[in-house]
């Protein structure tokens, strides 16, 4: 599998992560569970697939002021990356290729609170994609008393899966917390959502989404692809 990946390519993905300013709650609001929580926050990024061996990522973490702090791009061992990635993009002279994606949510102590895992396999050949499938998975962090994050509904498909020019691969996931933080289970909501374009000549690339109903100062933002 051929896959061009430049630095000007890791710049360009880095630039296109934008967003949407959030409201800072004042001090004193008697609706927010905690003095140091923000308001919604909606944050998109995008990615190229890195060459085989390799995993590529960024973190994006929420400041003191409720803004988003946009961390570097950068390159890992392959064997860096989630766990829930268990199945490595492969390199094979059949026309055979993979590539895993990751979308998740921590908290100001790095306990992951929600995450959504994406895998795509798909056959070129002709200047085709022959054939293609996906799969999606999620995880969520939860507390002692049945407490903590849930999943509130989830789905994954592609517009094209034979004979394709391209085949634009998706999946979505939405979360809901009742617990500690927030007894009424109306204050957070994560919704994570994921896009992987797999091209006619072995190569990919990573969109990602993820729409947070309200944050709290120290979240962090974890997304990537291999």
């Amino acid at each position: 599998m051929r896959t061009r990946f430049t630095l000007g390519a890791v710049l360009a993905a880095a630039a296109v992560l934008t967003t949407a300013a959030p409201a800072a709650l004042a001090a004193g609001d008697g609706a927010r569970p905690a003095a140091r929580s923000c308001g919604a926050l909606r944050l998109t990024g995008a990615l190229p697939v890195p060459p085989a061996g390799m995993a590529v990522q960024q973190d994006v973490t929420i400041g003191a002021d409720c803004g988003a702090r946009l961390g570097a791009v950068r390159l890992v061992p392959v064997d860096r990356a989630p766990e829930a990635t268990v199945a490595r993009r492969a390199r094979a002279a059949d026309g055979t290729h993979h590539v895993s994606s990751w979308n998740e949510m921590y908290d100001c102590c790095n306990i992951r609170m929600t995450g959504l895992y994406t895998t795509a396999d798909w056959t070129t050949g002709g200047g085709r994609v022959v054939g293609a499938a996906t799969d999606a998975t999620e995880q969520h962090n939860r507390e002692p008393w049945n407490a903590g994050w849930s999943p509130a509904s989830s789905a994954h498909g592609a517009d094209c899966t034979a004979d394709c020019a391209v085949s634009h691969t998706e999946a979505h996931a939405d979360f809901t917390y009742r617990g500690i933080f927030d007894v009424t289970g109306n204050w957070y909501a994560n919704s994570h959502h994921s896009y992987v374009d797999l091209g006619a000549d072995g190569t990919a690339s990573c969109r990602f989404d993820v729409e947070l109903r309200h944050t709290f100062v120290g979240w962090n933002w974890r997304h990537g692809c291999a």
